[in-house]
């Protein structure tokens, strides 16, 4: 005797689950959206490549890779603003929220569109600031101690991240 199976669509194929995290908006897997998602995943690859040289050329070969560890705070950081318009259109930032449940729901949807406000002026502001960081940047020339590696791209990258991520908590609508 045979387990049971379970029965199949007309097709006879099952359907894919739905790109949807619960508790999370749906993925929109716009151009841009995968764009970034790629980048991110590359930057997130080139950091362990890094790592990997590091530790082989150090403990086989006797000789570490010597900006290591100031190329990794890079990346870091480029993965860091990359993926932050990720997660805010995602939904995926931490938030606490102890006894909104027992609110209505429209004053649930209000509150959230508050936060959303709220968060897009606070990144509107490190935008800003970032700007001036990499305008600053820019001028004196200013590079990594190791590597010489201009700081400014870094500043301006983080900026434009911030003013994108700005866009999306303000437009973005709670569940």
């Amino acid at each position: 005797m045979s387990p049971a199976q379970p029965e199949l669509p007309a097709g006879g194929h099952k359907e894919p689950p739905a790109p949807h995290i619960p508790g999370r908006a749906p993925h929109r897997m716009t151009p841009a959206y995968r764009a970034l998602a790629s980048i991110a995943a590359l930057l997130i690859l080139l950091m362990i490549v890094v790592t990997c040289v590091d530790v082989v050329g150090r403990y086989i070969f006797n000789r570490p890779f010597a900006g290591a560890f100031e190329l990794t705070q890079l990346l870091l950081g480029a993965l860091v603003f990359t993926a932050l318009p990720l997660t805010g259109a995602d939904g995926g930032h931490v938030e606490v929220d102890l006894a909104l449940h027992l609110l209505p729901p429209p004053v649930q949807r209000l509150l959230g569109r508050i936060a959303g406000v709220i968060a897009g002026v606070a990144l509107a502001y490190f935008a800003w600031r970032l700007t001036k960081i990499g305008i600053q940047q820019l001028g004196t020339g200013q590079r990594t101690s190791s590597l010489a590696i201009p700081m400014a791209p870094l500043a301006f990258l983080a900026a434009a991240s911030c003013a994108v991520s700005a866009v999306i908590s303000v437009l973005r609508r709670p569940e």
